[in-house]
């Protein structure tokens, strides 16, 4: 199934011992498109802090009460390193945020989504493919940022070939995975007044400083696409079958 993430913002976060907090905004991994992080803002017991929860902390996902449940108790949590999540999240304090909590890293070969070994998803692998194709120097950095966060990059403007469409409103994930498969794209200041879904397959490039989605469909291709229905959507938590075969396509 499917779910998008602006109706995830404001889930419970209970440890194994009571709540922690409320969802706040998510960090993705601006390589494969997969959701790493939550951003939990924490009750009075921790004086409002806000914290970063890794998806491979979580054990039960409980769509229907608005809960997510980790296997972490609130002192694990009290102890925590302190990252300012107002700042970009650089790989040094992942470091040490894994090594606190024991958490298995991601970022030297291995593979994890939402505490699940798993493959992974070829259909966000096509998009990494992309976008690494754009180019790099070659060097990194303990400090080098992968994470973004989709409550920043929501407004971010669409490009498509041939002109602009509109701008991210809203991402769509792979519940099982925590990858993000579509872009939810509000083209209502450009041509119609509408939501579109387009696939991050489609993704060629992203100007992260300037705030700017490249994509490889045409504008005609969008206003031709189908609305995307959020209330449809969320009411039966599907979608996929339904908004796949109307998928956007290349050009």
């Amino acid at each position: 199934m499917q779910r998008n993430i602006n109706n995830l913002i404001g889930y419970a976060v209970g440890a194994t011992d009571g709540e922690i907090g409320k969802v706040e905004d998510f960090y993705f991994d601006d390589k494969t498109w997969t959701l790493r992080y939550m951003v939990v803002k924490t009750g009075n017991w921790f004086s409002g802090r806000e914290v970063l929860i890794s998806t491979y902390a979580l054990i039960k996902n409980l769509w229907e009460t608005g809960t997510f449940l980790v296997n972490l108790t609130k002192q694990q949590v009290l102890n925590s390193p302190d990252i300012d999540t107002d700042q970009p999240v650089s790989r040094q304090q992942e470091i040490e945020l894994h090594g606190y909590y024991a958490w298995q890293n991601y970022w030297d070969g291995g593979y994890y989504a939402g505490g699940l070994s798993a493959i992974a998803d070829p259909y966000v692998a096509t998009a990494q493919k992309r976008l690494n194709e754009q180019g790099s120097n070659g060097k990194q950095s303990a400090y080098d940022q992968h994470l973004r966060s989709t409550h920043k990059v929501t407004g971010y403007h669409i490009h498509a070939t041939d002109g602009e469409i509109g701008h991210v409103k809203d991402f769509v994930i792979d519940n099982k995975t925590w990858q993000i498969v579509y872009l939810v794209v509000n083209t209502h200041n450009w041509f119609g007044g509408k939501e579109v879904l387009i696939p991050v397959t489609h993704v060629t490039e992203v100007e992260w400083d300037n705030s700017k989605v490249y994509v490889d469909v045409t504008v005609d291709s969008v206003k031709n696409s189908i609305a995307f229905d959020n209330s449809v959507f969320n009411h039966s938590g599907e979608g996929h079958s339904f908004y796949l075969d109307h998928t956007i396509h290349a050009v």
